[in-house]
């Protein structure tokens, strides 16, 4: 089970079950990726709706490396993820909310 206090997420990528979370220094490298200026900003680029492939694989790079796995950006884009496109938006979706909550979100509209 996924420690939802610590904003932990579980999906299976890759072929296994992994862990992601998004800690500070994952946020840090998530800002610098999308040229953010702070977690405020970030969080009004999540809540756009508007992600692109790359930055899916951002998403879900930073949370495993947050969770301690040592996988690189390109290692990712190379994992399968169950439901396909759909399967990578969910588990980025499900790793925005699992770190913002909902109103966090809802104030960058």
């Amino acid at each position: 089970m996924p420690n939802t206090y610590r904003g932990e997420v579980k999906a299976d990528l890759g072929g296994r079950r992994r862990t992601l979370v998004l800690t500070l220094g994952a946020l840090a490298e998530l800002e610098s990726a999308f040229g953010a200026n702070d977690l405020v900003a970030l969080a009004e680029r999540f809540g756009s709706g508007r992600l692109s492939a790359r930055d899916l694989v951002r998403i879900i790079a930073a949370g495993l490396r947050g969770a301690g796995e040592s996988v690189t950006d390109d290692e990712v884009a190379a994992m399968s993820a169950d439901g396909g496109a759909a399967g990578y938006v969910r588990i980025a979706a499900d790793l925005i909310a699992a770190t913002f909550d909902d109103a966090a979100i809802k104030a960058t509209r």
